[in-house]
């Protein structure tokens, strides 16, 4: 039984490695978002198709979405996995004195994360895909004005900086977990372990939440 949980682990640090890094290949391209519009429409764009029409990143795509699928299937194994090991619950449990809050709220915040990829993927990847689009000064699909738009709606704002604090918080417990699970968290590098941690989760978690604010203010003023 310890051989298949550890197995389990080891599928979510990899995959969860996995998607860190995407996170910042696909920060910096939304950070193309915070340009002059004229520039903004036309590298956005550009950035978009060259995503959708190169067969190397294509392929990078299909990895990236089974490891979203494997991420969220192995965890919730391991939940179910940990509940069984824990069996009867105690009246009294001393866990919030020895854990973080997002280490024992991993599953909602997992769940926040969940719906907004569903909503996420539904406004802007399946209608880039499947949607008929106008074309820009390019002749490429017109993503920029879908993007603008929807940042323009104060609703949308809300829903998009509550996923991205859960996702800070799902970064940060996430990341050290991996690394321990990976062997990385040890004495000698346990400090910088933590600072990289740390910095990583909030660089990509200010960075996102910063460009639909962007946007809201200076399109709405």
């Amino acid at each position: 039984m310890k051989q298949t949980t550890l197995m389990y682990k080891l599928v979510m640090a990899v995959t969860g490695l996995f998607l860190c890094f995407f996170l910042i290949i696909h920060l910096l391209g939304n950070l193309q978002l915070l340009s002059p519009p004229a520039i903004a429409r036309e590298q956005f764009n550009w950035y978009s198709h060259l995503l959708s029409g190169n067969i190397l990143i294509k392929i990078i795509s299909y990895v990236l979405y089974l490891s979203i699928i494997a991420h969220a299937v192995y965890a919730l194994i391991l939940t179910r996995v940990n509940i069984k090991a824990q069996g009867s619950q105690y009246v009294y449990d001393k866990r919030g004195q020895v854990s973080s809050w997002n280490s024992r709220n991993m599953g909602i915040l997992g769940t926040i994360i969940l719906i907004f990829l569903v909503i996420h993927f539904k406004d802007y990847w399946y209608v880039y895909k499947f949607g008929h689009l106008p074309l820009d000064a390019k002749g490429n699909k017109d993503l920029y004005s879908i993007v603008i738009s929807s940042f323009q709606q104060g609703w949308y704002i809300i829903l998009y900086e509550l996923s991205f604090i859960a996702l800070g918080f799902h970064l940060l417990h996430g990341f050290f977990s991996a690394s321990r699970t990976l062997g990385l968290y040890q004495p000698k590098y346990a400090k910088v372990v933590r600072v990289f941690g740390w910095a990583y989760s909030l660089l990509i978690t200010f960075g996102f939440m910063l460009i639909p604010l962007y946007i809201y203010f200076n399109f709405n003023s």
